[in-house]
């Protein structure tokens, strides 16, 4: 509760500089992704990634609501098990990708007229991609060229996701410095490592440092 009177005090002062009219903003950022319950930490790992999210402010909200869209692109889980025969010394490694894609849409709340510290929060609903790919790779440590590598499987599932965030943009003119976290969670979603149909509801922390530019109207 403290936390929210802190954010709607820093809002109202934010706001008074705002414009009747608030510009749209793109923002880009970096994006570091961490499993955050039991669910999520048995099929992914931390991972990084980048995204994009326009905000397009409301017509006569006095620009502290709008509209959100972007989407998401990490890289969960990469990783290579080894295994070797103990008769033949052969060596087979198994090497897994997993890649999180996330399409949303939602509404924010918070100033984006002309001040500098500029507060935010929102929610929003997804279309969350999961691709997962593995191959099995029989290497040959003389000569590259005679390694032996085999698609096990590649295929990619659909999931449903909601999020809400909280983050702050620093206004220095038609560009900005924005920072925040995101909480995401998922449903429906295939089990990502190993046989059966058994599906899980993995969430996550996102962590997201970037870039704001500033759209002319």
């Amino acid at each position: 509760m403290r936390f929210m009177r802190l954010f709607f005090a820093i809002a109202a002062l934010a706001s008074l500089s705002a414009p009747a009219l608030a510009d749209p903003r793109v923002l880009i950022h970096g994006i570091r992704q961490d499993p955050s319950d039991q669910a999520g930490k048995d099929y992914s790992r931390p991972g990084w990634g980048l995204g994009a999210q326009i905000s397009y402010p409301l017509p006569g909200s006095g620009g502290m609501l709008a509209v959100t869209g972007g989407f998401d692109a990490v890289n969960l889980l990469s990783a290579t098990k080894k295994f070797q025969d103990q008769l033949t010394g052969l060596r087979i490694e198994q090497q897994t990708s997993q890649n999180y894609g996330r399409f949303f849409v939602g509404g924010e709340l918070g100033p984006h007229g002309n001040g500098f510290l500029r507060p935010y929060a929102g929610a929003d609903v997804a279309l969350v991609l999961y691709n997962i790919s593995t191959d099995v790779v029989i290497p040959d440590d003389r000569d590259r060229e005679n390694t032996i590598n085999q698609n096990l499987r590649s295929e990619t599932e659909a999931a449903f996701g909601w999020a809400a965030t909280a983050g702050l943009n620093l206004n220095f003119g038609r560009w900005g410095v924005d920072g925040g976290v995101r909480y995401l969670k998922q449903y429906g979603v295939p089990q990502q490592l190993g046989d059966g149909s058994v599906t899980v509801q993995p969430a996550y922390l996102q962590y997201r440092v970037g870039v704001s530019i500033e759209i002319p109207r």
